[in-house]
């Protein structure tokens, strides 16, 4: 529930509220907030939005409502300069972020903006990378794409909602280079503003493959319109979508989690600061987060404050020295 001490009580017992961090903010909400999705609806940040910003207002963190705003751009420049120009001291304001956040940070591809400029909440959950195509395709394995990538790196055509050399395009990559695809970057990958738009083009036999993350296709997967071919998982994940062979099992050693999580406007309050990083920690506890999570493929993935901070300082590390490894940047 919200805390509701008020800033006068704080004032008079601040002996008792500086032993007491952690547990008691100055910082209230104001009755509604705001969550940025950086792109169109029905995509993983969408996704992450809208389910969050439920269950903040089932649990009684807003009085009001969380409004969803779809901001596409730049697989999520848009959105990140945005909220450091026009937004960095809302208090009230968070920003669904992901791995396909620190790939792009990691290849400079906000440029004159890095992750300081911004603070990290936490994440809650995983959400595993998968490999997918229409009903109708004639590739009905993993092995099979990349067989076909093998004799030719351009003969198949994948889509995706991540912005060009972004974290879909780079599971692609990544998966062809543990099979030894040579030429990587000849592979031919298609950027869309969301997962759904990717989706809309695979299931119409338009595009080849989908490249995305297991929350984005379960309604074309129980409509029997996409196959998926792979789950990038260490194992297979739990029901609903146990029937789906990870890329190990297929002799790929190909893993990508997408970590869900937020940030805040770099120049927000500390006290705003801690109430989301509390309020993110108690969410992630609740039945209702834990029952979204299972129904979407969620797997549990929590850090939040310092220790998410540090991850995400780790993780663009990492993913800048694989980019040119790949040969995406130089």
């Amino acid at each position: 529930m919200l805390n509701t001490i008020s800033l006068k009580s704080v004032l008079i017992s601040s002996a008792v509220a500086l032993t007491m961090a952690g547990q008691a903010y100055a910082f209230e909400p104001a009755r509604s907030g705001e969550c940025i999705a950086p792109a169109n609806p029905g995509g993983g940040w969408d996704f992450t939005c809208r389910s969050v910003g439920k269950v903040l207002v089932d649990e009684g963190y807003f009085k009001g409502n969380v409004q969803t705003v779809n901001m596409t751009g730049a697989g999520g420049g848009v959105a990140f300069a945005h909220t450091i120009s026009k937004r960095d001291t809302d208090e009230n304001l968070i920003v669904a972020a992901s791995t396909a956040t620190t790939t792009r940070l990691a290849q400079g591809q906000f440029p004159g903006m890095n992750a300081d400029q911004v603070k990290w909440v936490g994440t809650l959950g995983a959400d595993y990378g998968i490999i997918a195509v229409g009903k109708d395709s004639k590739y009905t394995s993993l092995t099979q794409i990349l067989d076909a990538l093998k004799k030719d790196p351009g003969a198949v055509k994948f889509a995706g909602g991540s912005a060009s050399g972004g974290w879909d395009h780079l599971k692609v990559l990544m998966t062809a280079q543990k099979a030894n695809v040579e030429n990587l970057p000849k592979v031919r990958y298609l950027a869309f503003s969301g997962g759904s738009e990717a989706l809309v083009q695979v299931v119409g036999g338009h595009i080849d493959a989908f490249t995305g993350d297991i929350s984005e296709v379960k309604g074309f997967m129980d409509s029997g319109d996409l196959r998926v071919l792979a789950v990038l998982s260490e194992e297979r994940l739990p029901a609903p979508f146990d029937s789906i062979p990870t890329a190990m099992e297929q002799g790929i050693d190909s893993v990508a989690p997408n970590w869900r999580g937020f940030y805040v406007p770099g120049n927000a309050s500390a006290d705003s600061y801690d109430w989301w990083v509390k309020t993110i920690d108690e969410l992630y506890e609740t039945k209702e987060w834990k029952d979204i999570m299972t129904k979407n493929g969620l797997m549990p993935f929590h850090k939040s404050g310092a220790d998410f901070t540090q991850f995400v300082k780790n993780q663009t590390l990492d993913i800048k020295i694989l980019s040119q490894d790949i040969g995406l940047i130089k």
